[in-house]
């Protein structure tokens, strides 16, 4: 097999328009390391990477897919959809602990892509990666002002800064409240990797013990009032085993945000053996919570009888805990900041790591010196999910536009200002060679 290297003194050059889709980069990040004003900081330990990893990955989901998912698909085997579906996700998890311990850049999937398959098929994932961020970003911004209605006695007495807002002439709903929290978030990602790490790790730690509230109150009722849920006639599988792995199938997204964690390897101070510990460990504390919760609220309460939207606090409130909504309210709001700033903090290094390739503009590459992250790309980042956020509709033809002006971008700017353009591929026994003579020229 070929192997990279930027010199045309050895080697055949490949040209074409198709080859450029199918050039790879080289595997050995030791001897393409960025430099000068493209340095990250190494800054991330296994705390910083649980921290981001959980937080990321529990958000306010949880708080309502216990109803719908048991109601719907698994009853009382809730817990064990969740178990397989932790398994299925820890298998993918895996995937990206060896590749980001392997290849410790800041592109998470768009550059392991660029390695195993081509410069095609990683444009396309990177691009498809900053519309996935965006608009997740946006989305579970727009998530907030729900739930902190609760704290002002309902959707209809927030105040007027926060609350939505429809304009009749131009059919667009407006949610300061989103837009703004987006712009807070961004501005903290834009001090620094320990500084935002800190305060998503206080934020989630908040979520965490809610969780931890919900599972200790919950299993206090329920061994006082013997688990309703779980003395019922149809058993524990009323959908059968089908039913069971359906509902896996829905909480499997529950456990989407891991890859966050790849894409701060390159912040990581031993990625090697960081990297894996902090996926598998993040990923394990939360398939624990998720199976604890629904544990507990599925024995509270008869799976039929769960109200599919406020599944927890209606539980609680069965027992005439309703004081209880406030605290999961709570927990449902820092989750929901816990996993925005986990949606904002991929976007950059993956503008960052695009650009670095020569597929999208310089500007998106800069770090600042102080802060040592991407600023430019971050507020680019916040930027547009705050403008989605006053108007966000998602539809399959925008997406599709979306796709359509990555095509146009890459073919007219990204393919002809590539840092393979003139790369060669040598063979792998002359590589170290040709790099040791590089460095002493």
């Amino acid at each position: 097999m070929g192997f990279l290297v930027g010199s045309q003194k050895e080697g055949v050059r490949r040209g074409g328009c198709f080859s450029s889709l199918i050039r790879r980069k080289q595997v050995d990040s030791v001897h393409c390391k960025p430099h000068g004003h493209h340095q990250l900081a190494k800054e991330l330990s296994v705390p910083h990477l649980i921290a981001i990893g959980v937080g990321s990955t529990i958000g306010a989901g949880i708080y309502i897919l216990v109803g719908t998912v048991a109601r719907e698909h698994s009853g009382p085997a809730l817990f064990i959809s969740f178990l397989i579906a932790g398994i299925a996700a820890a298998l993918s998890a895996f995937c990206y602990a060896e590749l980001a311990s392997r290849c410790p850049s800041a592109g998470s999937a768009y550059h392991y892509s660029y390695i195993c398959v081509g410069e095609g098929v990683a444009w396309l994932i990177g691009w498809a990666l900053i519309l996935e961020y965006t608009i997740g970003g946006s989305a579970v911004a727009r998530g907030i002002s729900p739930n902190l209605a609760l704290f002002f006695g309902g959707q209809d007495s927030l105040p007027f800064f926060l609350a939505r807002q429809h304009i009749p002439g131009l059919d667009v709903v407006v949610d300061p409240c989103a837009a703004v929290l987006v712009l807070v978030v961004t501005g903290l990602l834009c001090m620094g990797i320990k500084e935002s790490t800190l305060a998503q790790a206080v934020v989630t730690s908040i979520n965490v013990c809610a969780m931890i509230f919900i599972i200790i109150a919950g299993s206090y009722l329920g061994f006082k009032t013997g688990w309703a849920g779980y003395e019922l006639p149809a058993g524990y599988f009323p959908f059968g085993v089908d039913g069971m792995l359906a509902g896996s199938a829905t909480v499997f997204f529950a456990y989407i945000g891991f890859d966050s964690v790849a894409s701060t390897a390159e912040e990581v101070k031993n990625p090697q053996r960081d990297l894996p510990l902090g996926i598998g460990l993040a990923l394990s504390i939360c398939c624990c919570l998720y199976m604890m919760v629904s544990v507990v609220i599925v024995g509270l309460v008869p799976y039929y009888a769960m109200d599919p939207d406020t599944p927890i606090s209606s539980a609680f409130a069965a027992y005439g805990m309703q004081w209880a909504a406030y605290l999961i309210a709570a927990g449902a709001v820092m989750a929901l900041c816990s996993t925005l700033m986990g949606s904002i903090l991929p976007q950059p290094r993956i503008l960052m790591a695009m650009a670095r390739d020569g597929l999208l503009p310089s500007f998106f590459s800069d770090v600042n010196r102080r802060s040592q992250v991407p600023v430019k790309s971050t507020l680019v980042t916040g930027l547009g999910s705050a403008v989605l956020d006053l108007h966000f509709a998602a539809t399959w033809t925008r997406v599709s536009v979306w796709l359509i002006v990555g095509v146009l971008v890459y073919t007219f700017y990204g393919r002809t200002h590539s840092s393979l353009l003139d790369a060669v591929y040598v063979p792998a026994t002359h590589a170290d060679e040709i790099y040791h003579s590089s460095g002493e020229s």
